[in-house]
């Protein structure tokens, strides 16, 4: 393998990144070139969503070749490219023959969720102090646990165990809150999403794990449910909102997550109308909130 690295302003990153992918690199990546130093820069977006830019504003763009012709003939090609102004040609080195699938691997390991409580990818053997755990390797849709709103979701459910409810997982992505909820005594669980490859996902997942639930596409949610769990993202909860509250049953509970910390106030005034919003944990500015149903 032969790797080919460049140094590219903020403005080229699409155009560059776009066109090695059309030279058929095998893999494309781009990291802040000034990471480790005092001009390093925080690039994140929300849970599910793309990050707010391209790049950083000194990117270090790295393109993955299986030959050493195909990667400095790439690298003529970009030179040639109007777009290619700005940015400097940073040489073609040779990569080491790596067990590509193992490393990956390497990168997840089992999650905490509770002492107890784990999430554990398929190749990992689980905790000794496991007592529950659900299997989920990383995928397309969002909700793997390492994300805090996850993490909190799945604290929430372990502590108030939705015994014997019937539950809506809205905004499913991969059905781990979903999974969550059956793995803790559910009596009925129903998954929903917009996005149908979270829908095929979740029923994977429910599958690997052994658990059964209903997955499907947003109106398939029907009737109330004793516990309503949605992370998705502070303005569709907030569309959501009237939804969301006519599906929880009287007496029970809705969990929601996706919300940052600044973001609180304006999910209460949202709910207001409907039931009565409060911040019941925060990890990392990212906070979950909870309302309980008078009826």
């Amino acid at each position: 393998m032969f790797e080919l690295r460049l140094l590219c302003p903020e403005h080229c990153i699409e155009d560059v990144t776009d066109a090695l992918e059309a030279l058929d690199a095998l893999s494309v990546s781009v990291e802040d070139a000034d990471a480790q130093t005092d001009a390093e820069q925080a690039l994140f977006g929300e849970p599910g969503m793309p990050p707010p830019k391209a790049g950083w504003q000194r990117s270090r763009v790295l393109a993955l070749y299986s030959t050493e012709a195909a990667a400095h003939q790439a690298a003529q090609v970009l030179q040639a490219q109007e777009f290619f102004t700005g940015c400097q040609l940073q040489g073609v080195q040779s990569v080491p023959d790596q067990d590509w699938v193992r490393l990956t691997q390497s990168q997840f390991a089992p999650i905490e969720v509770t002492p107890e409580f784990w999430i554990v990818p398929s190749w990992h053997e689980p905790p000794a102090q496991a007592q529950q755990l659900i299997r989920l390797d990383p995928g397309l849709a969002f909700g793997t646990g390492t994300h805090p709103t996850t993490r909190m979701c799945l604290r929430w459910i372990a502590s108030h165990p939705p015994t014997g409810m019937r539950v809506l997982d809205y905004g499913c992505g991969s059905g781990i809150l979903a999974i969550g909820a059956a793995r803790f005594g559910a009596a009925q669980v129903d998954a929903v999403d917009i996005d149908p490859a979270a829908v095929q996902s979740t029923e994977q997942n429910a599958r690997a794990n052994d658990v059964v639930l209903h997955a499907g596409l947003p109106e398939q949610a029907q009737g109330r449910y004793g516990l309503v769990l949605a992370n998705i993202l502070a303005t569709p909860l907030k569309v959501l909102a009237p939804l969301l509250c006519s599906l929880v049953a009287p007496g029970g509970t809705l969990v929601l997550a996706g919300i940052l910390e600044r973001q609180a106030d304006e999910l209460k005034e949202a709910y207001a109308p409907y039931l009565r919003l409060e911040v019941t944990d925060s990890v990392e500015g990212w906070i979950l909130m909870t309302a309980a149903e008078g009826g």
